[in-house]
């Protein structure tokens, strides 16, 4: 593949890679840690844990995306995986549960701004346009398998080592995506069109597309099914095979694989079924099928049948109804806005996705801990459901415009030209 033989994006996506998967196993062994100080409460720990991580993408990401242009952006991405490594590095040390939260809040603010650089310097080592566009969806790509195989690897690592090591080598992962960063060549940031634009019109220039546009409505609407039925597993896998199934440390990492596994196997179909299926098909029908997850999530608990089977099947639904609804987010949101506005709209959908997950995080951690796991598995239910019913509404089966044949193409300020660009929308 042309994009992967620059060499300077070959060192730039592997640093990505290095550091994603670093911050999957940091994500598994932080679980474990808050059991090991919190126990029962774990969940209720964690779930601020998680919250405090999308504060800070939410607040902090569209402020770096508005500067970016403006800094030195190899030192930038240099400084911040320092700072990522040097606070990973802690957290085995930690004797206190406020110890946690301040670390991942000073964790998740370089997290945060890290993003938004690493996407604003890719078009200006990617130059060509297409190449480009590839570039965008390899990075969608390899969020996507950070977070299948990175309990994968938890489990079989928790086999043989405590879960504390996993911090160690997560903290060894970033140094190595620093100085895979600073053997990049990155070209300092072109002036700006909007320098002189007000940096908050700037930072919310995406989400007012996403709000003016209808499937981009839709989209943010199935975020929050997303969120709902992924906190379930996020969240309350570590107290509910520790608690309820009386498993090990690597039983959690396993059971957080069995989701990604899900994942994994709907995404390796979906490439053939979307060149068939409207993207708007697939991703309600996830909707529905994580609705289906959450449903019979709270099954398992109200009705006691709490099998090692049953929940690795409930879980590897879940993974499926995610998969189907994340994977051809990248191609409605490049058909939906100019080419000039694509990084603009991938950045909202970053926070926005990340709000979805600030508002559930809370619902199965402290609910979870303090009324059950039936209670705040019933909330993020109806929440899951409320998000698959507001995709349909907010996404018409036809953007408003009728049938239509023919590939989504990229429109003015996100809305279809003509009936001939809206059939993979509708």
């Amino acid at each position: 593949m042309r994009l992967f033989a620059n060499r300077d994006y070959r060192r730039l996506f592997s640093a990505q890679i290095i550091a994603l998967f670093g911050t999957g196993l940091a994500t598994v062994a932080l679980g474990l840690l808050a059991y090991d100080l919190a126990g029962p409460s774990a969940g209720a720990v964690l779930g601020t844990a998680l919250t405090i991580k999308m504060v800070m993408y939410v607040v902090i990401a569209p402020i770096a995306a508005a500067y970016v242009d403006r800094l030195p952006r190899r030192t930038l991405l240099t400084l911040l995986d320092a700072v990522r490594a040097v606070v990973v590095l802690a957290l085995p040390f930690v004797t206190e549960v406020w110890h946690i939260y301040l670390l991942v809040g000073l964790l998740q603010a370089a997290s945060a701004a890290f993003t938004p650089t690493f996407q604003a310097v890719i078009p200006d080592i990617v130059t060509e346009e297409s190449a480009y566009v590839r570039a965008l969806s390899a990075s969608q790509v390899a969020s996507t398998m950070e977070s299948l195989l990175s309990p994968v690897l938890a489990a079989v690592a928790l086999a043989f080592l405590s879960f504390d090591r996993l911090f160690l080598g997560t903290s060894a992962g970033f140094l190595l995506s620093a100085l895979l960063v600073l053997s990049t060549r990155i070209p300092e940031a072109r002036p700006n069109t909007h320098t002189h634009t007000r940096v908050w019109d700037r930072a919310t220039a995406g989400i007012r597309t996403f709000l003016r546009t209808p499937r981009l409505r839709g989209i943010m609407a199935l975020n929050l099914a997303v969120a709902a039925a992924g906190s379930i597993v996020v969240v309350n896998t570590v107290n509910y095979v520790r608690d309820e199934l009386g498993g090990s440390q690597s039983a959690v990492a396993w059971m957080l694989a069995a989701s990604g596994g899900g994942t994994l196997l709907a995404a390796l179909a979906l490439p053939r079924v979307l060149d068939r299926v409207a993207a708007r098909t697939v991703m309600v029908t996830g909707a529905g099928v994580l609705v289906g997850g959450t449903a019979a999530a709270v099954t398992l608990v109200a009705a006691g049948l709490t099998t090692w089977t049953g929940t690795a099947i409930v879980w590897a639904l879940i993974g499926i109804g995610m998969a189907l609804v994340i994977t051809p987010t990248g191609k409605v949101l490049r058909a939906s806005v100019e080419p000039n506005a694509i990084p603009g709209a991938f950045a909202a959908q970053f926070s926005l996705s990340h709000l979805a997950w600030l508002i559930t995080y809370p619902i199965a951690g402290w609910l979870g801990t303090n009324a059950g796991f039936a209670a705040a598995w019933s909330a993020l239910a109806v929440l899951a459901g409320a998000g698959a019913i507001g995709a349909l509404l907010l996404w018409p089966r036809h953007d408003g415009r009728g049938a239509a044949t023919g590939p989504m193409t990229p429109v003015p300020g996100g809305r279809p030209a003509d009936r001939s660009t809206l059939s993979k929308a509708a």
